[in-house]
C-alpha cells in the first residue's frame, strides 16, 4: 500500500494496557468503524511470537477494511507478516537502514523532535514523521514535549507529512491548528475510552477541521 496523507487523519497506536472485555483486535476493528484512518501496533512487552501472532490477527482486520497496517520498531515483524510499514524511533536503526531492509514499496515513519533529525530522516528515506510529544502524556512517560513552533519549523522544514502524537485528546486537539500537520497520531483517547467506536469518531471529526 502506497501512503497517502490522509491516511494519517486519525493514527491509531495501540495500548494492550486497557484490554477489557475485548481483545486489541476486536478493540482495533471497533477503531477502525469510528474512522480511524490508519492502525500501529505498538508491543513492549510480548515475545516474538506472541507478537508475531497478534500482528497477524490485526493485519487481517485492517485489510478487510483496507486501512495502512503499521508495526512500530520491529523490523523484522513487519517483514515477516508484510505489514504495510514500519515506524520507528530515533533510538532504534537509522531510517537509512531500515529502508534498506523494508524496500521502497513499504511505508517508512520516523519519530522527530527536532527540525535537523526531521530533515535528515527525510533524506534517508521516511515517508512520514511523527512529531511529539504535543502536549504531556502518561503513555511514554520519558517523552519530552515538543513545542508548537518547533512542530510548525517541521512542518515547514520537510516536503514529508507531519503527525503530531503525545497526549492528544479531544479537549486539546483543536490547539494543533495551524502548525501544519496532516492529522493526529492519538493512544489512550481511543483506546482507553469506554466506547471507542463514538471516540473515535468524534476525534476524526475534530483531526479534520484542524
Amino acid at each position: 500500500m502506497r501512503l497517502d496523507k490522509k491516511h494519517l487523519l486519525l493514527y491509531a497506536v495501540t495500548d494492550r494496557a486497557w484490554i477489557g472485555k475485548n481483545t486489541l483486535c476486536e478493540q482495533v476493528e471497533d477503531a477502525i468503524k469510528g474512522g480511524a484512518t490508519c492502525i500501529q501496533l505498538r508491543e513492549k512487552e510480548l515475545s516474538f511470537d506472541e507478537f508475531l501472532l497478534e500482528a497477524a490477527r490485526i493485519k487481517k482486520a485492517c485489510e478487510k477494511h483496507g486501512v495502512p497496517f503499521i508495526i512500530n520498531d520491529n523490523v523484522e515483524i513487519a517483514a515477516q507478516i508484510a505489514a504495510d510499514g514500519v515506524h520507528v524511533g530515533q533510538s532504534d536503526m537509522t531510517a537509512a537502514e531500515v529502508r534498506k531492509i523494508i524496500g521502497a514499496d513499504k511505508i517508512l515513519g520516523v519519530s522527530v523532535s527536532t527540525v535537523a533529525d526531521a530533515v535528515k530522516v527525510e533524506a534517508d528515506g521516511a515517508d512520514y514523521l511523527g512529531v511529539g510529544a504535543a502536549f504531556n502524556t502518561s503513555t511514554k512517560t520519558d517523552a519530552v514535549t515538543v513545542s508548537h513552533k518547533t512542530l510548525t519549523d517541521i512542518c515547514k522544514a520537510v516536503q514529508i507529512p507531519v503527525v503530531a502524537i503525545g497526549g492528544i485528546t479531544r479537549d486539546n486537539i483543536l490547539k494543533l491548528s495551524g502548525t501544519g500537520i496532516v492529522g493526529v497520531a492519538v493512544v489512550s483517547a481511543i483506546f482507553a475510552s469506554r466506547d471507542i467506536v463514538a471516540a473515535t469518531r468524534e476525534l476524526k471529526l475534530l483531526a479534520g477541521v484542524l
